[in-house]
């Protein structure tokens, strides 16, 4: 089931802010199975002052923060409803990551992640990220569901 969901929704689930909301936009979605997201790479971006001024590159734990962000909207777009002030998914864990391409100033990142198993809180998932139907990266992402105290 494929569900557009824009900047102004995806601000309702994740906690992250500029600079460091790495998801612009969900493509599909299909509640407990995947999530398919958009990450727009812009020169703009506070990163690439210093990373690296003469050849930028989006940096590979970005690139795994925005799997885990993806990740985390499909648990709680799965759940239904908006999460509380004090629900967060934290990432947990990173396994099997590999890099296969730069991403630089200019890339539309797709992010495609898929539920593997889910457990007492705990989530995980097979997730890659494409440039150009390049893959960029791959990883098993796992978050799990906090409580915080305001």
């Amino acid at each position: 089931m494929d569900e557009q969901t824009d900047i102004r929704e995806i601000v309702k689930y994740l906690p992250h802010r500029y600079p460091f909301l790495l998801v612009d936009r969900v493509t599909a979605f299909e509640a407990d199975t995947s999530l398919t997201a958009i990450k727009n790479v812009t020169i703009n971006e506070p990163i690439f002052t210093g990373h690296f001024p003469q050849a930028p590159v989006f940096p590979g734990v970005l690139i795994l923060e925005s799997m885990a962000q993806a990740s985390a909207l499909l648990a709680f777009k799965s759940l239904g409803g908006y999460p509380s002030e004090e629900t967060l998914y934290l990432l947990v864990g990173i396994d099997e990551a590999r890099f296969k391409r730069q991403v630089v100033p200019g890339d539309q990142m797709i992010v495609s992640v898929t539920v593997t198993q889910v457990r007492r809180g705990f989530w995980k998932f097979d997730a890659t990220a494409k440039v150009n139907d390049e893959l960029a990266c791959s990883a098993k992402v796992i978050i799990a569901k906090n409580e915080i105290e305001l």
